[in-house]
């Protein structure tokens, strides 16, 4: 920047008596010249400097601080950094398909299909099917019977909600299947025959079961209501 300054003063000096303006002017164009450009640092430069000052002023202070400083800390940095990277890789594919994944009952199949489908699957090997087509099984069961109501793209856990509500005995078989379901649909476990029995019992038990009587439920709901009011006024 010194050299700029001369070499504006020379040209104002060469021109002779000049105004404030046409000084001004002529100066900027002067420092406007490429040699000047490329003599300047560029804001890379200038926080890359910023940069190098402040490891140094670190690396002074680990010195003091930490015996070994940078030969101490800096593997420990890389194994921070892998071991965050590894993580934000592992859980972005799992928030992804925990978004995507949905009992599909599109197909134009009663709940007697699903099963004898399910029982191929699993005949085979493919649990993984064989779950899928069960809990589809027991969708299909439930629409069948106006239990619950046709839509499709539900969750496994929205289902058990919304089922539980009008088959409130099988709430917890409900919620067991949701879980398998979820753990084989979403990659965080393998699906076994285990599982598979746990859905087939599941289903078995839903076709068995009749909703609750919606008076008697709606009765049993005040109840408890006012069960809660009069211990919250005691």
């Amino acid at each position: 920047m010194t050299g700029a300054l001369a070499g504006a003063a020379a040209a104002l000096a060469a021109a002779g008596e000049l105004s404030r303006e046409e000084g001004a002017r002529l100066a900027r164009e002067e420092l406007a010249k490429r040699a000047y450009r490329e003599a300047e640092p560029t804001l890379l430069d200038v926080l890359w400097g910023w940069v190098t000052e402040w490891l140094d002023s670190l690396t002074g202070r680990m010195e003091s601080a930490m015996p070994g400083g940078w030969w101490v800390l800096g593997p420990l940095l890389a194994v921070l950094a892998a071991v965050v990277i590894g993580m934000i890789v592992y859980a972005r594919p799992a928030r992804r398909a925990r978004r995507a994944v949905r009992i599909d009952t599109t197909a134009p199949l009663t709940a007697a299909d699903h099963r004898a489908a399910a029982e191929r699957s699993a005949a085979s090997g493919d649990y993984a099917e064989a779950i899928r087509e069960r809990l589809r099984a027991v969708t299909r069961d439930l629409e069948e019977r106006a239990i619950i109501t046709p839509r499709p793209g539900r969750t496994a856990t929205e289902l058990a909600t919304e089922a539980s509500a009008e088959l409130p005995d099988r709430r917890d078989d409900l919620f067991t299947a949701a879980r398998v379901f979820n753990d084989v649909a979403y990659g965080e476990r393998t699906a076994t025959a285990e599982g598979y029995r746990v859905l087939r019992e599941l289903d078995e038990r839903v076709a068995a079961s009749r909703p609750v009587d919606r008076g008697r439920r709606d009765r049993d709901t005040d109840e408890q209501g006012s069960d809660r009011e009069a211990r919250t006024a005691g």
